[in-house]
């Protein structure tokens, strides 16, 4: 592709943002912008596109992600500057990503990309703004697509990254996905626009970067435009898919009935369907129901599609974890949500208490089948970073006695460390990927005011941490017994 002058930039951004109408005049759009040549160039655009083209009420919004202190200090100055010099509010975020990564066991890109667009969120939320418009390019979809790909994706993988997408009641819009890193990087030089560059971006250890680096340049020895050639598979598989997701909810309205609270379908009207909108049809059926399905494969939904499609009558029924069931009973198959309530009457619902005056003692969950530990320490030489999520080390003066051990309630939330703000219980099970049908039986430590200090296991919140003043810790340790049903 020739280089881009700067006009030639605006007038893409305006034709991309028109094409995918991005944004109406008075909008409030939130930048995200790291410091790097591409939203560099994104926050120029906008806010010439506000000023000369089109009234646009822009946010300039930076994370400082904690991994190179100095590095990242600068980069949020340059940022500043940045919004400073064009008169735009400007909103930092310092979040401690390593830290997250140990209280989440995340890797680090999915640990600082979940803190970023929490923050992102947030401030769309705080300004009332209808977008959050992202510096994602060329390059980064060629990488993403290929990421997909070894992930074994279907074509909603290999879509990429879409030019607008609804999320949490904002628009993610990215306005320069069709345009290349090189354009970029020679627009921002010859407007003299200054940027920093991410010293982390040539390390390999990052899956992203290794793909970038290694893999992109080898498979470019087989076809010289084989990033353009992404970038087509991409808005191809793109407009299929959405094609795809129209003609399923149309399946969806024309055979799926609604009968005391399943969704059932006649098997022969089923059969006529072609193999994919079967498979499509099924998922968006699932996708329906009130009931925790993200753990519904491509396997679990094969088995079920399997089951339709057989000629002769039959009756079955396959749990998909969670409380949901498919079922065929004959020449008509359902779809529903066991009752949640009854589900949890059938479970062994625990409660115990740990007192002020217990200096350690242990508790033997069954259930859970582990065993959680405890001991009070006052030496400070004893105070240590728990070496994983079994471990954790509680302030004893910012607790309220008697702590509480018991089962998950629905609307039990957690103050996550690294975040500002709660998140349900039940989120955080999903984020990792708890299916569904173990979360009644993990124990929840809370303390007698009520928070939740720690899901052993899984999270640790950030009330009652260890502060440097701290004089006596509460010590805890969760022993799995012959397993662990918070385990992989």
């Amino acid at each position: 592709m020739e280089g881009r002058s700067w006009h030639s930039i605006i007038e893409h951004v305006l034709n991309t943002s028109a094409e995918h109408m991005m944004w109406a005049p008075g909008d409030s759009i939130v930048v995200a912008v790291s410091g790097g040549p591409d939203s560099v160039a994104l926050l120029h655009a906008m806010e010439e596109i506000s000023r000369l083209h089109m009234p646009l009420r822009l946010i300039c919004a930076h994370v400082h992600h904690g991994f190179r202190p100095e590095e990242s200090d600068r980069e949020a100055e340059l940022v500043r500057d940045l919004a400073d010099g064009l008169n735009i509010p400007f909103e930092l975020a310092q979040v401690d990503v390593p830290r997250y990564m140990r209280d989440t066991g995340k890797g680090p890109q999915e640990a600082a990309r979940e803190l970023r667009y929490r923050f992102l969120h947030e401030i769309a939320v705080r300004y009332g703004a209808n977008s959050i418009a992202l510096a994602h390019h060329a390059d980064d979809q060629a990488e993403t697509v290929i990421l997909h790909l070894l992930r074994g994706s279907g074509p909603g993988g290999l879509s990429g990254m879409r030019f607008v997408r609804r999320e949490k009641k904002v628009q993610l819009i990215r306005p320069m996905l069709r345009m290349y890193k090189t354009d970029l990087i020679r627009a921002c030089e010859e407007k003299r626009f200054p940027y920093v560059i991410d010293s982390s971006n040539e390390q390999r250890k990052y899956r992203r970067n290794a793909i970038r680096l290694d893999v992109l340049p080898f498979l470019g020895q087989y076809n010289e435009q084989l990033v353009p050639s992404l970038n087509r598979l991409a808005e191809i598989m793109s407009a299929e898919d959405e094609h795809m997701d129209t003609e399923a909810y149309r399946a969806y309205e024309a055979l799926v009935h609604k009968e005391g609270g399943r969704s059932a379908i006649k098997v022969p009207a089923f059969r006529d369907l072609t193999v994919a909108l079967q498979r499509r049809l099924i998922k968006l059926i699932l996708n329906y129901l009130p009931s925790d399905s993200e753990n519904v494969d491509f396997h679990k939904i094969e088995a079920v599609r399997q089951g339709m499609i057989q000629n002769h009558p039959t009756t079955w029924s396959l749990d998909l974890g969670g409380t949901t069931v498919a079922a065929r009973e004959y020449d008509t198959a359902s779809f529903f949500t066991r009752d949640r309530k009854q589900i949890m009457a059938a479970l062994a619902v625990f409660h115990h208490e740990i007192h002020g005056s217990q200096d350690s003692g242990f508790i033997r969950l069954p259930e859970a089948r582990g065993v959680i530990s405890w001991v009070r320490l006052t030496d400070s030489s004893e105070f240590r970073i728990p070496a994983g999520p079994y471990e954790a080390m509680l302030d004893e003066a910012s607790l309220t006695f008697p702590l509480t051990i018991r089962t998950r309630t629905p609307g039990d939330t957690m103050q996550l460390m690294g975040l500002n703000g709660r998140k349900k219980v039940k989120d955080i099970f999903i984020d990792d990927k708890i299916p569904p049908s173990l979360r009644p039986f993990i124990p929840l430590v809370c303390d007698g005011s009520g928070p939740v200090l720690w899901i052993p296991g899984v999270r640790r919140s950030s009330h009652a941490a260890v502060q440097a003043n701290t004089s006596s810790v509460i010590y805890m340790s969760w022993q799995p017994e012959g397993g662990t049903v918070t385990g992989d």
